[in-house]
């Protein structure tokens, strides 16, 4: 979550000017550092858990596994045909917010896959916030750069979310042992 909140992150900055672009890459990156040094503490911490010894628990994992790569996979090609499409119909504007709407979507299987209510929350969030961006390119009711600025710091916030459930959740599993 580190690496996407900084690149909406990015995306938010390049659309603002002045004190605006370095303070929203202060905001997210303080809590990215946060997740980098949190995720490194959990993989030293996750050496000392047991394997998944029961057949159940590996078939699961096995099948979780499985359905993870096939969404994670259909987003990374559903993404490069949308943004060809759009800049093939000369609509490079909805790129962003395009892409925005698509990570979005993905959370939703996601949710159940992994049995998580957070991605639904997650997943409206986003979507949300790329079907304003798309609302208000189309009505042209903002410069284009306040749109992305607005667009990356609106995802910028989803991924933080999750990296701090993950951060909550990482502590929950250390600290009962399983």
């Amino acid at each position: 979550m580190a690496f996407f909140t900084m690149v909406w992150a990015g995306i938010a900055s390049g659309g603002l000017t002045g004190f605006g672009q370095y303070a929203v890459l202060f905001v997210f990156g303080v809590p990215s550092g946060m997740f980098v040094a949190y995720s490194i503490s959990l993989f030293r911490a996750s050496k000392h858990f047991p394997p998944l010894t029961s057949n159940v628990d590996k078939a699961e994992g096995k099948k979780m596994g499985i359905w993870y790569g096939i969404i994670f996979g259909a987003e990374g090609v559903t993404i490069p045909i949308v943004c060809g499409l759009l800049v093939y119909f000369r609509q490079p504007a909805f790129v962003l917010p395009a892409i925005a709407l698509v990570i979005g979507l993905h959370f939703y299987p996601m949710a159940r896959i992994f049995k998580r209510t957070i991605d639904y929350y997650l997943a409206t969030w986003t979507c949300l916030v790329a079907f304003s961006a798309i609302a208000a390119i189309i009505n042209n009711i903002l410069p284009q750069n306040t749109i992305y600025a607005l667009l990356g710091m609106g995802v910028a916030v989803a991924t933080t979310g999750y990296g701090l459930y993950m951060i909550y959740e990482g502590k929950r599993l250390v600290g009962s042992g399983d």
